[in-house]
């Protein structure tokens, strides 16, 4: 028999054209047969007994490789030991089958008990369906529970909501993970499951508009991951992604994320509203119970928000005299009023909109201007609506093209969010910076455009270019959107120029005068420099912690303060010739290695000042690399014979290594007494899997006027750094600055190189030398 369901089981999940749902329910009723006879062979056909299922099983959302969770329940009279031997008759032809099997013997009353203590058994048992044996027993525990979870909810649903949390916080988001749980991960099929417990409870129900739908995509990739990986797993792996897509009928694994991404936002969208309805049922007062004319009514408070807007029971809705199809501005000032209260739009009111509600013209009222400017700066609040107003498609109404972005995955390894989800969050952390700059309704106006110009990876650009693409697709948004000619020119070069400051600061030397002219040049006046700052402190923290760190943070307030003395008219500020430490280090004895090492905000500052000579700087950087310090900067210079050179690092465990132990080990790495190739030998990763993309090394055209500038752009591994000094010192080079920084797996380093006399090198010169540093890297 086991061998016969098998076979049938095979053919079923083998036979192409069947769609996911129609295969689920055809697998569950040909599991539901087979168990049925397994269990009469078994004896439970008799009263007193009965085989049920729960979970995912009692739903009937069988995947190719879902295990079965199965309860042979027993009544008080039926003695235990009887009801053990059955399962045990039961259980063998399942595990013979090889298919996974989750089981348990219980009482009616056991059962019971147990629900009412584990809140994961209580979810399973929400779900109970009857397969064989007494179905009474079957409906009275179903009863029994249910009145249970019902009379206990108010208590239960706090522990219920804390594990969601906690769930969340172990697996992260469905929408923006690049290898999403689909069951665990915040917005999976575990949530659905919750939705449909809080239901059943009576205190709230939750929004059913697309969740039956979700679920059911959600169960249809899961039905192919497994298929792709030949087990059960509810993990979608980047090595499958390819394989899935094509399955589903999807382009890539780009458009696989985004349609799981889109899923996951139905349903988280629907979960917070969900545990919206359970705060307020459990927090609204007692005294709105009223007796009108014999009948227990409850009285509906109303408060107005806005023109046209009023609060009930903790959403916003419309006023009753209201009509949206005689008013276009009534998407975006319901919207901003929820907002800026704090609250979720009501479903129904976000249908009604979306029916009736006819589009702005164009251009905008100035009334919907300020509304959506409201809506911006309403921070935290303001990604509850904007997503009330997304599910429905009423922002792609507001924003035509925004659909482009919505869900769209990024590769960044340094990006948190899908770009359109960036670009909220952008808009929320420019919501605290407003008081930075003289203009917050074009910095809020920036934030949230400021990436339109990304996407699709076919479509893939250089890194900045994507920049350039949204400056120019901006302009006809913003004149729609009302703006005034300059303030749309402003907006537009804030995009275009949104990763300057990043950039430069990590990049460019920021004492050399060829960099402060640049930026000069883009923003062109102090007020747009402080907006290009707060947009750039913004997008940053929007992107995630490796993006806006306080050593990043102190990079750009510097550049900035330097570029607004240049934009004032003063001369930015000289670094001084020598600074107190490095005068100390060459006064304190003429021909030795000095190191001092100075604490500074998340970083150490390491001055070294030693006699000059060809090695010097690739012997430093192979020292601080074997001591596990990630240099973020480098500058070098020499005086009177002294080659001095700052570095600024941080190390990648515990506290920084001693002085007097870095000095010693510098000093053998120059006499030659240190084998430094083999010490950093040791550790090197270990040989990258797949293939790897080429390092490349570039001579950037018109950085500075002093130096010839060389960008070095590879994967990051130990001794990168010495290898490229070792290949600018094999080269004859001088090396005046240098600024290191690592995006994710790989390395951007900049270094500023002269003649031995001082001199920038011809563009031939800088070529071959850019030629002998790569053929280093690569050999």
């Amino acid at each position: 028999m086991a061998g016969g369901f098998a076979e049938l089981r095979a053919q079923l999940l083998s036979r192409t054209g069947v769609p996911g749902p129609a295969r689920r329910k055809a697998l569950a009723r040909l599991t539901d047969g087979w168990l049925g006879e397994l269990a009469q062979d078994a004896g439970v056909n008799v009263g007193g007994v009965a085989l049920v299922a729960v979970g995912g099983f009692g739903r009937g959302e069988l995947s190719p490789f879902s295990d079965l969770d199965l309860v042979l329940l027993h009544s008080t009279e039926t003695p235990a030991s009887y009801a053990g031997m059955l399962a045990e008759r039961l259980w063998y032809p399942i595990w013979d089958s090889k298919i996974r099997l989750d089981h348990s013997v219980r009482s009616v009353g056991g059962a019971r008990q147990v629900a009412r203590t584990d809140l994961p058994a209580m979810l399973g048992m929400l779900d109970l369906r009857h397969i064989a044996g007494d179905p009474d027993l079957a409906v009275t525990l179903h009863r029994r529970v249910l009145a249970d979870w019902r009379s206990d909810a108010k208590n239960r649903l706090a522990d219920l909501r804390a594990s969601c949390q906690e769930r969340a916080d172990r697996s992260g988001q469905l929408a923006f993970a690049t290898t999403p749980d689909l069951k665990e991960s915040r917005g999976g099929l575990r949530d659905l499951v919750v939705m449909r417990a809080v239901a059943a409870s009576w205190v709230a129900d939750c929004p059913h508009q697309g969740l039956e739908e979700a679920r059911s995509a959600l169960l249809d990739v899961r039905d192919v991951v497994q298929t792709v990986a030949g087990r059960a797993t509810d993990r979608l792996q980047v090595q499958d992604q390819d394989a899935v897509a094509a399955q589903l009928g999807l382009d890539d694994r780009d458009a696989l994320l985004k349609h799981v991404a889109g899923i996951a936002r139905t349903v988280d969208h629907a979960s917070d509203l969900t545990w919206h309805r359970v705060d307020r049922a459990l927090s609204r007062p007692s005294g709105t119970i009223t007796d009108l004319g014999g009948r227990i009514t409850r009285r509906i408070e109303r408060t107005p928000l806005a023109d046209g807007i009023v609060e009930q029971e903790g959403e916003a809705v419309l006023a009753r005299a209201v009509n949206p199809a005689n008013d276009p501005t009534l998407v975006v000032r319901a919207a901003a009023a929820a907002a800026q209260s704090g609250l979720p739009v009501s479903p129904a009111t976000v249908l009604r909109l979306a029916r009736t509600c006819p589009p702005l013209p164009d251009p905008w009222p100035p009334v919907a201007l300020d509304a959506f400017l409201s809506l911006l700066g309403a921070g935290e609040p303001m990604l509850a609506a904007w997503e009330d107003l997304d599910q429905a498609g009423l922002i792609s109404t507001l924003l035509p093209g925004w659909e482009r972005l919505r869900s769209l995955p990024q590769r960044d390894p340094i990006h948190l969010y899908t770009v359109d989800r960036h670009l909220m969050q952008t808009a929320v952390n420019a919501a605290g910076l407003v008081r930075r700059v003289a203009r917050p309704d074009l910095l809020l106006l920036a934030a949230i455009l400021h990436d339109i110009g990304k996407g699709p990876r076919e479509d893939e650009r250089d890194h900045a270019d994507h920049a350039v693409v949204g400056a120019d697709l901006c302009v006809p948004w913003l004149r729609r959107m009302g703006l005034s000619e300059p303030d749309v020119r402003t907006v537009e070069r804030l995009i275009r120029h949104h990763l300057l400051l990043g950039d430069f600061a990590a990049r460019r030397d920021p004492d050399d005068p060829a960099t402060i002219a640049a930026i000069v040049e883009a923003v062109g006046d102090a007020a747009t420099l402080d907006l290009l700052a707060a947009l750039t402190e913004s997008d940053a923290r929007a992107a995630g912690p490796a993006a806006w760190t306080t050593w990043r943070a102190g990079q750009i307030r510097h550049l900035v303060g330097r570029v607004r003395r240049a934009l004032d008219g003063e001369r930015p500020a000289e670094p001084p010739a020598i600074t107190q430490v490095e005068r100390e280090l060459i006064e304190s004895g003429t021909g030795s290695v000095g190191i001092v090492i100075e604490s500074i905000p998340a970083a150490v500052r390491i001055t070294i000042c030693a006699p000059d000579r060809p090695g010097l700087l690739a012997a430093a950087a192979a020292v601080l690399t074997m001591h596990r310090l990630t240099v973020r900067s480098a500058a070098i210079r020499t005086i009177d014979g002294h080659a001095l050179q700052t570095w600024i690092a941080a190390p990648q465990f515990g506290e920084a290594p001693a002085a007097a132990t870095l000095r010693a080990d510098l000093v053998r790495a120059l006499d030659g007494s240190l084998d430094v190739a083999a010490r950093l030998a040791r550790r090197t990763a270990p040989p990258r899997r797949g293939p790897a993309v080429p390092p490349e090394v570039r001579v950037v055209e018109s950085a500075s006027d002093l130096s010839t500038v060389l960008e070095v752009r590879a994967h990051d591994l130990p001794g990168l750094l010495y290898t490229v000094s070792s290949a600018l010192t094999a080269a004859g080079v001088s090396v005046v600055s240098a600024r290191v920084d690592t995006l994710g797996a790989d390395a951007v380093d900049v270094f500023y190189v002269q003649t031995p006399d001082g001199a920038p090198l011809s563009g031939s010169r800088a070529r071959e030398v850019a030629d002998g540093i790569t053929q280093a890297l690569v050999s």
